[in-house]
């Protein structure tokens, strides 16, 4: 990862400082490689089904399956996170996780709030679903004064809660559209092969089908919400009395499986959650 990246990540992620590390074009290669150290501590790729990773994780969920080169993808993931972020210094810009009750209608309250933008004299402001997680929960990201709106809105909305994320632009939004042209060159310089188990992608939910359109959607993704929620329903979708596969989610949080849990219960409890770090602490011992 050093020789690829061109700068210490093991270092800057066991040391600090925090603000480096908070950095996109820092913290993007970092996800990636606690993905790299928790890989080897699965070991089910035999027996694996399907694949699946949030965000720029589908570049794990890619390398794991098969389809990426983890030198290659890593690089790839370089780009990407140099290129987003900035693209994030270009506009003052966010992303806000929003819990509505069952009255919110998200998509309107975007409306209303690139019309406060548009009061403010902001041209073509961003406010738009970048993220859906499970129901009754988003993550909306745009332009500034827009997410500030509906923070101060939030009651009129029916949100219950609106809390800005610690990202550094609206990612998943055309305020990323700076990034498609760089990741989109370096993707095409690389080998793509067909996954050797199913991997679902972040634009539509559904199963990637051979290699151009992996390369095609990796690109649109950074700029297209990520369907994370639809992606949980397609994954688990059984005939009624067909038992659920065991799920691991794994690297640092357990976030995925908590959204596992509010869409699908059943699937859920087959969950676990693997930390490479703590598996490597139980083996030292």
């Amino acid at each position: 990862a050093e020789k690829v990246l061109g700068y210490d990540l093991l270092s800057l992620c066991l040391e600090g400082p925090q603000g480096e590390l908070d950095r996109t074009r820092h913290c993007q290669p970092a996800v990636r490689l606690m993905f790299a150290l928790g890989c080897v501590s699965v070991q089910v790729v035999e027996s694996c089904v399907a694949a699946a990773g949030y965000s720029v994780g589908e570049f794990a969920a890619l390398v794991f399956a098969g389809a990426l080169d983890f030198a290659e993808a890593l690089y790839a993931v370089k780009v990407r996170a140099e290129a987003m972020q900035k693209a994030s210094e270009a506009v003052p810009s966010g992303m806000l996780s929003v819990i509505g009750r069952r009255e919110a209608n998200y998509k309107f309250a975007c409306l209303e709030a690139r019309k406060h933008c548009e009061s403010l004299g902001i041209e073509n402001p961003v406010c738009e679903i970048s993220n859906y997680l499970f129901p009754n929960s988003r993550v909306i990201a745009g332009h500034l004064q827009a997410l500030e709106f509906l923070q101060e809105n939030a009651r009129k909305y029916y949100f219950t809660r609106a809390k800005m994320l610690p990202v550094s632009g609206a990612f998943h939004t055309r305020l990323m559209e700076p990034a498609v042209e760089p990741l989109a060159e370096v993707l095409k310089s690389i080998e793509i092969q067909k996954p050797l188990v199913c991997v679902y992608s972040n634009v539509n939910g559904k199963k990637y089908m051979h290699s151009k359109h992996i390369q095609k959607l990796l690109v649109k993704q950074v700029v297209s919400p990520v369907m994370w929620e639809q992606t949980m329903h397609s994954i688990y979708e059984r005939k009624q009395g067909t038992e659920f596969p065991y799920t691991y989610e794994v690297g640092p949080g357990n976030q995925l499986g908590a959204i596992l849990k509010k869409c699908n219960l059943k699937a859920w409890k087959q969950y676990k959650h693997v930390d490479a770090l703590e598996d490597e602490e139980a083996a030292e011992t």
